[in-house]
């Protein structure tokens, strides 16, 4: 049970071929061509947007609150 032969292949895509026939199959390899170009326009252009990071605002001198301090001070409160 190994990989498909070549003339598996050939028949397989002998059968594609008479199903959908050669020019919808072209058809629908240019509009695969053409999807793969818009893809690389949009890369392209995403990266020449690329702007600078915007910074963190923060506040200054002052340490955000630890969960434990306050769990613990609460306790004591209600002990």
């Amino acid at each position: 049970m190994g990989s498909f032969s070549l003339m598996h292949w050939v028949l397989v895509v002998l059968v594609i071929v008479l199903l959908f026939g050669g020019g919808r199959i072209s058809s629908l390899m240019g509009d695969v061509a053409k999807g793969i170009k818009s893809f690389k326009k949009g890369m392209a252009e995403d990266d020449d947007d690329v702007s600078p990071p915007r910074p963190v605002n923060r506040i200054e001198g002052q340490a955000a609150p630890d969960p434990s301090v306050t769990a613990s001070k609460e306790e004591q409160k209600q002990g």
